[in-house]
């Protein structure tokens, strides 16, 4: 059996760095960098895993063999739908309904969720409301269990968690509130060619909570004292393993060119900056590559 270590990654990563590996993709696994240092990337095909810190600077090519495979069921399947799903799955599993990207609209609450037992136990849990710096300051929601996974998923630099709230609706109402005056997405070219400034995310905490602190008042009044409460973190940061950032993003597609080559130069959010160009590996899940 794989051995956990500290940062949830199994002995599978310790994979020879000159050995190819197939299988289906999954989102990458990404870790904290131990005492400060850049941010640790596992490639994940099927059940095998390959350090991509270990390749840095040297050939990577990524062979899509045409097969796809649902993340959920397994079947094989033609096209995938939100990030690794086939169309059965994709239209009856609650995980790929519209209230996952809009929280807010929560169907569990209007008596139409797809699949209440699954809801129960991923959207009634505590959720965190944060401030982060990927590609300037924008403001996201996750599950306390996802943090900082979250934040390097989005390749930001910074984060500051601001709230914490009982249920993913609340933090779906928080989020709307705050994106009438900051963002709510990430520019992934800016934050691939790593035009990101520092930011000072307490002074943007203030700034904001001064601005909106009518709008927090009614939310509390509406929901319970208890389901928001402040959050009184430090910032944390995170630093990539990038030897050298693109100036102009060329990005890859699998459906397009199922061959993807060149020198590994970085890795950033669920993104590998070739000299050939940048892909996605998250958007292409299920899919089943020869990596060498």
């Amino acid at each position: 059996m794989p051995r956990v270590t500290e940062y949830g990654v199994t002995e599978f990563d310790r994979i020879d760095a000159a050995a190819s590996v197939q299988g289906c993709l999954s989102k990458m696994t990404i870790a904290p960098g131990e005492r400060g240092g850049p941010v640790r990337y596992t490639l994940r095909a099927g059940e095998q895993r390959l350090d991509l810190n270990a390749r840095l600077g040297q050939p990577l090519r990524l062979s899509w063999t045409g097969a796809i495979a649902c993340t959920h069921c397994g079947r094989a399947t033609k096209k995938s739908f939100a990030q690794g799903y086939c169309y059965p799955c994709f239209k009856r599993l609650a995980q790929c309904d519209t209230c996952i990207v809009k929280p807010e609209t929560c169907h569990f609450d209007a008596g139409t969720c797809r699949e209440p037992a699954w809801a129960e136990l991923h959207c009634f849990q505590p959720h965190v409301v944060y401030l982060a710096n990927s590609s300037g300051l924008k403001v996201g929601i996750t599950r306390g269990t996802q943090v900082p996974t979250r934040w390097l998923d989005q390749g930001a630099i910074q984060a500051l968690p601001i709230l914490s709230v009982e249920t993913r609706q609340h933090s779906g109402l928080v989020e709307m509130l705050f994106k009438e005056v900051v963002a709510d997405r990430t520019n992934w070219r800016a934050m691939l060619k790593g035009e990101v400034e520092p930011l000072d995310l307490v002074a943007e905490h203030d700034r904001l909570f001064a601005r909106l602190s009518g709008g927090l008042g009614g939310l509390r009044h509406r929901l319970g004292d208890d389901a928001i409460r402040s959050l009184d973190e430090a910032p944390v940061s995170f630093e990539y393993p990038v030897l050298e950032f693109p100036r102009k993003i060329a990005s890859h597609n699998f459906d397009k060119q199922p061959e993807v080559a060149g020198t590994l130069l970085g890795l950033k959010g669920q993104y590998l900056i070739l000299d050939s160009g940048v892909i996605n590996l998250r958007k292409f899940t299920g899919y089943e590559v020869v990596v060498s």
